[in-house]
C-alpha cells in the first residue's frame, strides 16, 4: 500500500510539472522578456489539450503503446508520454520567445498535449489501483506530488531564472521528468476485467450514455453544468498570476523563494483538510466550502493590487489562495471519481475533467485581453483590482448549482 501511495505521489509530480511549465512559469518567462499580456493570455489556449483529452482517452483504453506496452497498458502510456514531454521541454529551452515565439508555442503545445495524455493514463491507473474507500488517500498522495511539482516548476524555476538564462531552467526541468518515470515503474498495475475495449466513437458515446443512464437526464445535465463552472475562477485567473506579481514590482527571486514556498505549504494543508472533509462531510458540503474559499481568497488579490509592494502581505494572501486551491483540488477529485463507472474509467473521468476545464481554459485565453483592457481604462493597480473582482464573481454560478444539487440529490441518498 505504501509503495502504491508513493508511486502515485511521484506520478502526481510528473503530472504537475509540464502543466505548470506551460501554464504558469511560461507566463513569467514571456512577461520577463516583454511579451504583452494579451499574447500571454492567448498562450493559455495551449493547455486546452487538457480540456479536450476525452477525445483521445479512448485510445488509452483501446490500445497499448508499442515497446512501452511491455510495462503494462497504463504504465506504457505514462512512460511514452513522459519521454515525449522530456523532448518537448528541451525544444522549449532551445526556443527564443523574441525571435521565434511560434516555435516556442509549438513545443509548448507538444508538452501540453502529451501531458494531457499522460494524465488520462494516470487518472485511470489511480482509479483502478485502489478500492473506493482508499480513493481519498490516493487523491491526497497525487495532490501532494502535484503540489511539489508546482513548487519546483514555479519557485525553483523563478529563482534559477534570476541567476541563469531561461533556456537552462527549462533544460533542468526536462530532466526532472525522470522522477515521474520512476513513479510509473514502481506502481503495480492491476488487470481491469471490467473495462470495455471499444472503438473511439463507441467509447465516447457509451460513456456519455452510461453517465446519463445512471443519473438521469436532468441530474446528469445539472452535474455537468456544475462541473464546468466550479473551477472558473482559479483557471481564468491562472495565466495572469505571474505577470501580476511581476507588474506589482516583485522580483523573480522574491516570488520563487517566499511566495511559492508559502503556497506549497498552504496547499499541502489544504488538500489534507480536503481529505478530512471528504471523510466527515457530504461531498456537496465540501464543494460548497471549497468554492466559497476560492471566491474569498481571490478577492484578496484586489487588495494587493491597490497597495504598495509588500512581500509579506502577498505571501499571506497567496498562502490563503493556495490553501483554498488544495482544498478544492482534493474535494473535486473525490467528487469526480464518485461519478465514474469503472467500466469506462479512462474515458469517463477524462470526459468529466474536460467539462471541468474547457470553459475555464477557453475564457482564460482572453484573460490577458481583459487585464490589458482594465489597465488601459484606469491604471496598472486599479486595472488589476478590477480583473480580480471579475474572476471572483465567476465562482457564484457554481455555488448556486451546488446548493440546487444538494437539495435535489441528498435527500434521496440519506
Amino acid at each position: 500500500m505504501k509503495q502504491k501511495l508513493f508511486g502515485m505521489m511521484l506520478l502526481g509530480f510528473a503530472s504537475g510539472l509540464p502543466y505548470m511549465l506551460v501554464f504558469s512559469t511560461l507566463s513569467a518567462w514571456l512577461r520577463d522578456v516583454g511579451i504583452s499580456l494579451t499574447e500571454i493570455g492567448f498562450f493559455a489556449w495551449l493547455v486546452l489539450t487538457y480540456s479536450l483529452k476525452f477525445l483521445w482517452a479512448p485510445l488509452v483504453d483501446r490500445y497499448s503503446v508499442p515497446i512501452f506496452g511491455y510495462f503494462g497498458k497504463r504504465k506504457g502510456w505514462i512512460l511514452f508520454c513522459q519521454s515525449m514531454i522530456f523532448i518537448a521541454l528541451l525544444g522549449m529551452s532551445a526556443s527564443d520567445p523574441i525571435s521565434s515565439l511560434q516555435l516556442l508555442a509549438f513545443f509548448a503545445f507538444l508538452a501540453a498535449f502529451f501531458g494531457s495524455v499522460q494524465d488520462i493514463a494516470i487518472d485511470a491507473l489511480r482509479i483502478e489501483i485502489a478500492d473506493s474507500s482508499d480513493q481519498g488517500n490516493f487523491a491526497a498522495s497525487y495532490q501532494l506530488g502535484y503540489r511539489v511539482a508546482i513548487l519546483v516548476a514555479t519557485s525553483l524555476a523563478l529563482i534559477f531564472a534570476d541567476q541563469l538564462d531561461w533556456s537552462y531552467v527549462y533544460q533542468l526541468m526536462s530532466a526532472l521528468m525522470v522522477i515521474g518515470m520512476l513513479g510509473a515503474i514502481i506502481s503495480n498495475e492491476p488487470i481491469n476485467h471490467e473495462i470495455a475495449i471499444l472503438r473511439m466513437d463507441e467509447a465516447l458515446w457509451l460513456s456519455f450514455k452510461d453517465f446519463f443512464s445512471r443519473f438521469g437526464i436532468w441530474t446528469a445535465a445539472l452535474l455537468l453544468l456544475l462541473i464546468s463552472t466550479y473551477r472558473l475562477t482559479d483557471i481564468v485567473m491562472g495565466p495572469m498570476a505571474m505577470p501580476f506579481y511581476l507588474d506589482m514590482g516583485f522580483t523573480k527571486t522574491e516570488i520563487g523563494a517566499l511566495v511559492k514556498t508559502v503556497a506549497l505549504a498552504a496547499s499541502i494543508v489544504g488538500f489534507f483538510v480536503g481529505g478530512y472533509l471528504i471523510k466527515n462531510l457530504a461531498l456537496t458540503s465540501g464543494l460548497l466550502i471549497g468554492g466559497a474559499a476560492v471566491l474569498t481568497t481571490n478577492l484578496f488579490f484586489a487588495l494587493v493590487a491597490n497597495l504598495d509592494a509588500n512581500i509579506s502581505l502577498l505571501s499571506l494572501i497567496v498562502g490563503l489562495d493556495s490553501f483554498a486551491a488544495g482544498l478544492v483540488g482534493t474535494i473535486n477529485i473525490a467528487f469526480l471519481t464518485s461519478l465514474v463507472s469503472k467500466k469506462y474509467t479512462a474515458v469517463q473521468y477524462a470526459m468529466l475533467t474536460s467539462f471541468m476545464m474547457l470553459p475555464g481554459k477557453f475564457f482564460s485565453g482572453f484573460s490577458g485581453v481583459l487585464a490589458d483592457y482594465y489597465v488601459s481604462i484606469s491604471s496598472l493597480q486599479t486595472g488589476w483590482a478590477y480583473f480580480f473582482y471579475t474572476t471572483s464573481a465567476m465562482s457564484i454560478p457554481a455555488l448556486i448549482l451546488i446548493i440546487i444539487y444538494k437539495k435535489l440529490h441528498e435527500p434521496h441518498t440519506s
